[in-house]
């Protein structure tokens, strides 16, 4: 009998969020109005969510032994997750992102350094066969995991796990890295809007769904203020948004991904696991940080 119920694999860094600096002006220092520290990374967000939403969780993903690998850590066992698959890099130091907000706009700047070093050999199988679900985030700025992704899919699938994924923003904007083969072996696949037509080349969100909808089994395009949009090969349904004060968009997906995952693991119809991503995602906003919400 698995002891936990779902094991997450992927990014896990620290977020600086400065607010307040409209334009970074070379050769001078401005001013910012606020600076939070915080958790970062869209799996280690997810997975933090997760776990406070009920779940027993369990992490693959690689910190530096730094000064901010140990607040990653920190921040995830605070929440009870098992790290017994994280990994220390003694060379590489813990990923970072900057965020800078100015109004309802943001801009981030994010150091790899160990969200890139996650292999597929991370995710072993007798790590595996404790899980009942396999959800791995961030997949674009995993550059040491592409090559053996599709595999570590195919292996969850084989010992009886289900899977998810989210691709996230492909700063290379290739749109590929062999996703579409990973694909074929994700039962939920949950990208924003802006993720789904990039993906696809697509006129329309909808038909982008559906065209994805013919690799993973399930599709949840993320909307924000619009809501979410799903696709299956036999159906497709739209769940709006629920009004929220916008204070930070941190981890808005991310929470989507945590709240719809709770309820999935528990059985709950599809519908209702959009319903209850959807007000996740919506009671993030309302906090700075991706985690600050579920505290």
């Amino acid at each position: 009998m698995p002891d936990l119920d779902c094991i997450v694999a992927g990014d896990a860094n620290v977020d600086l969020l400065v607010d307040g600096i409209a334009q970074l002006k070379f050769e001078k220092e401005q001013l910012a109005n606020s600076c939070e520290l915080s958790l970062g990374g869209s799996s280690a967000i997810t997975a933090f969510i997760l776990s406070r939403l009920g779940a027993r969780v369990g992490f693959i993903g690689v910190v530096g032994k730094d000064l901010f690998g140990r607040f990653v850590e920190e921040r995830l066992e605070s929440a009870e997750i098992d790290l017994s698959a994280l990994r220390r890099d003694r060379i590489e130091k813990t990923g970072t992102t900057i965020w800078c907000q100015h109004g309802k706009r943001r801009a981030g700047m994010t150091y790899l350094g160990t969200i890139a070093a996650l292999r597929a050999a991370d995710a072993k199988d007798a790590y595996l066969k404790r899980a009942r679900h396999l959800h791995v985030g961030a997949y674009f700025l995993l550059e040491s995991f592409h090559s053996g992704a599709a595999r570590v899919f195919q292996r969850a699938r084989r010992l009886g796990l289900t899977t998810s994924l989210d691709c996230n923003f492909d700063p290379a904007e290739k749109w590929d890295s062999g996703l579409r083969d990973v694909l074929k072996h994700v039962d939920v696949f949950l990208p924003n809007e802006t993720e789904a037509l990039r993906l696809t080349g697509a006129p329309s969100v909808k038909v982008a769904a559906q065209e994805l909808a013919k690799l993973a089994r399930i599709v949840v395009v993320k909307r924000g203020a619009r809501g979410a949009l799903v696709a299956t090969r036999g159906e497709g349904f739209r769940v709006p948004a629920r009004k929220a004060l916008v204070v930070d968009a941190t981890g808005a997906g991310d929470s989507f991904n945590a709240g719809f995952l709770a309820n999935y693991l528990r059985g709950v119809s599809l519908p209702g696991c959009v319903n209850a991503g959807v007000n996740a995602g919506a009671r993030s906003v309302g906090f700075v940080g991706g985690t600050t919400a579920f505290e």
